[in-house]
């Protein structure tokens, strides 16, 4: 995974740079001040993953995330952000961020935010999950796959039925159900089931 680091705060982008490299798979290719310099590296470096902070000068965060998103919709984004705000991590997966990772969280949500994404799927800090679940409805943040499996479910489908469904491996279909879990803060399968009876019956 080919990362890029975005941070105005060189102290930030020191201590996320020495977390990721301690990661097997994984290198920071390039770090950026501010979104102009981040915008030329992504063009000139092709990072598979941009890691941004929110509140820096001139163009913030989140329409950096706008910005490469629409230029390049193969790179993915994870904010990294010191807000809380339900309405900040709204707009950053509005604007088509795969991630929201709150600064003072665990380093190991960083590890994880990367994980998910690598595989497909989205990651919120556990301080901004339920707010935004609370706030923006039944499916909040799900991508679009995850959604998809959760109606599946709300039809009665079982893992092996899904999979052969959609061209998945079991594992696959059964790593999707766990990061549902995750995101919605549900604790088992029979709660998984009856949330999505009850979300997505009419979808």
């Amino acid at each position: 995974m080919r990362i890029l680091l975005v941070d105005d705060h060189p102290l930030v982008r020191e201590g996320v740079r020495t977390l990721i490299q301690g990661q097997p798979g994984h290198a920071v290719v390039g770090e950026a001040p501010d979104a102009a310099t981040a915008l030329e590296l992504v063009a000139t470096l092709h990072p598979q993953l941009v890691l941004t902070d929110i509140g820096m000068k001139h163009t913030n965060g989140i329409a950096l995330t706008t910005q490469i998103r629409a230029q390049w919709p193969e790179t993915a984004v994870i904010v990294l952000s010191m807000y809380d705000n339900p309405e900040y991590v709204h707009q950053a997966m509005q604007a088509g961020a795969s991630g929201y990772v709150l600064k003072d969280a665990p380093s190991s949500d960083i590890v994880e935010a990367i994980a998910a994404v690598a595989a497909g799927g989205t990651f919120l800090s556990a301080g901004v999950a339920r707010p935004v679940v609370r706030s923006d409805g039944p499916r909040p943040l799900l991508s679009e796959r995850e959604a998809e499996i959760l109606n599946c479910l709300a039809r009665g489908l079982s893992s092996k039925q899904i999979a052969a469904d959609h061209d998945l491996s079991v594992r696959t279909v059964e790593t999707h159900r766990q990061n549902i879990r995750r995101k919605l803060r549900i604790e088992g399968q029979a709660e998984l089931i009856r949330y999505a009876v009850e979300h997505c019956r009419s979808a």
